[in-house]
């Protein structure tokens, strides 16, 4: 079974839509589908070629009307028999690969002549490593700190039966003063 799909709207380009389609023949075994975008009167197209077992073309058009990319908008989806060839999914694929190198090499090179560094750039980079340089010294004054714990535990300990004593006398002159009163 050949079909032609045609996804018209707003916005079908730029939004992933032929990958979109390709993962959705892909997910339900079609061995041949293309995908192209072009201009129409009324918005932007995704034309999509499919050629396969007839239940798999089937649940593949019923995944493409009901799902769509998250950033486009779609007007319409309309599906049409086909007598074309129709490209093999693997270079279809490679095809893909290569429009989005064509894509990609140009604002690599356009960030790779926007980021050249400068004598400032250099010494904002030692500056840091002289920074960083402190990480080791701090790190060797840390290693003390469990000593320092083990002797505030031991002060606490030393300290502590003191405050009970203190604390049991306080009670007891409280329950004088209470029982000079006439208050137990």
């Amino acid at each position: 079974m050949k079909l032609k799909i045609a996804i018209t709207g707003p916005k079908v380009h730029d939004v992933g839509y032929r990958y979109f389609l390709l993962g959705i023949a892909m997910s339900n075994r079609i061995r041949k589908f293309e995908a192209h975008n072009i201009k129409v009167a009324k918005g932007e197209a995704v034309l999509a070629f499919v050629d396969g077992d007839e239940e798999a073309i089937k649940a593949f058009c019923a995944q493409v009307e009901t799902e769509h990319p998250a950033r486009s908008e779609v007007s319409n989806v309309v599906f049409d028999d086909f007598q074309g060839e129709v490209m093999r999914i693997g270079e279809y694929a490679q095809f893909c690969s290569t429009i989005q190198l064509n894509k990609a090499i140009p604002v690599l090179l356009e960030i790779r002549d926007n980021t050249k560094v400068t004598p400032q750039i250099l010494e904002e980079i030692k500056a840091v490593r002289k920074n960083t340089d402190l990480i080791p010294q701090i790190k060797a004054n840390t290693d003390s700190i469990p000593q320092v714990l083990d002797e505030i535990k031991g002060l606490k300990d030393d300290i502590q039966p003191g405050y009970a004593s203190n604390l049991r006398q306080v009670q007891a002159d409280v329950r004088a003063i209470k029982e000079r009163l006439g208050m137990q």
